[in-house]
């Protein structure tokens, strides 16, 4: 009985873990141009690096077939658009000022954020 309690207090915090304390590495926009991949129920990657004051490309690929990842949301930009199934979608970001700027699909079940700093650090 233990045994079974310290596996559910241990599954228990692996959930916490992933869901709401992992972030992972945040990508740095080389050439004003990032590819983002969505396959698997994710973005990757997840976390984008961006200059403050500089014109953006997101070039999202689509792998995943569900109807989820079909749709990328830009709310704070109000931008939604459709993203193709395995062909590359272009979105044009304007300059932004600094601070993070989620980005999810329609259901906000895939999630990348936007951190955007005067020396892109």
């Amino acid at each position: 009985m233990m045994i079974i309690n310290l596996l559910g207090l241990l599954l228990i915090a692996l959930i916490v873990w992933w869901f709401w304390l992992y972030k992972p590495q945040a990508v740095l926009a080389n050439k004003n141009t990032v590819t983002v991949v969505v396959d698997n129920g994710t973005y990757e990657p997840s976390r984008i690096r961006l200059l403050a004051g500089q014109d953006t490309t997101l070039r999202f690929l689509r792998k995943d077939a569900s109807p989820c990842a079909a749709t990328v949301v830009f709310a704070d930009f109000d931008i939604s658009e459709e993203l193709p199934l395995n062909k590359p979608k272009d979105i044009s970001l304007p300059p932004l000022a600094s601070g993070e700027y989620p980005f999810t699909c329609q259901m906000q079940m895939y999630r990348g954020a936007l951190i955007v700093n005067e020396n892109g650090e």
